[in-house]
């Protein structure tokens, strides 16, 4: 298996980029791992049964969240770190500021595990050990070259 991609062009014509190809992911309706196919998965390689791994994984979900609602970062070995983030709109003076007015969003930033080969200095993410990619099938994308600026 490996993870899929659809071809697209830049067809902006004020960028620098017009007219040159990109490749995005892309997943079918039914390209989903459930929570259940981890239960299934992790079942088999354990002697844990089903039930007890879809338990874990709920307990697991909810204490990242205390953790989180505590303010903290939740940091996982191996796999990264979960932190909350912050939408704001701007106060003219620091004594202005206040969270009712002007924070107007959390979201979750998740920093996935990183390895840098000391040689090197590449970076991987260790959660990606091993993973391919490959041209999505199926898809059409037309591979004609942009309208020429006027």
């Amino acid at each position: 298996m490996a993870v899929k991609y659809k071809l697209y062009q830049d067809v902006r014509e004020q960028s620098e980029q017009y007219g040159l190809w990109y490749g995005r992911a892309a997943y079918q309706k039914d390209d989903v791992t459930t929570t259940n196919d981890l239960a299934e998965d992790i079942e088999s390689e354990t002697t844990l049964t089903k039930v007890d791994v879809k338990a874990c994984i709920e307990a697991f979900i909810r204490h990242i969240n205390r953790g989180l609602r505590a303010g903290n970062k939740v940091k996982l070995d191996g796999l990264g770190t979960f932190k909350c983030g912050l939408r704001t709109a701007p106060a003219k003076s620091a004594k202005e500021f206040t969270a009712a007015a002007n924070v107007k969003g959390i979201r979750v930033i998740f920093q996935p595990a990183v390895t840098v080969d000391a040689a090197t200095r590449k970076r991987s993410y260790d959660i990606l050990d091993g993973v391919k990619v490959r041209e999505m099938a199926d898809y059409h994308v037309d591979k004609t070259e942009p309208k020429p600026e006027p």
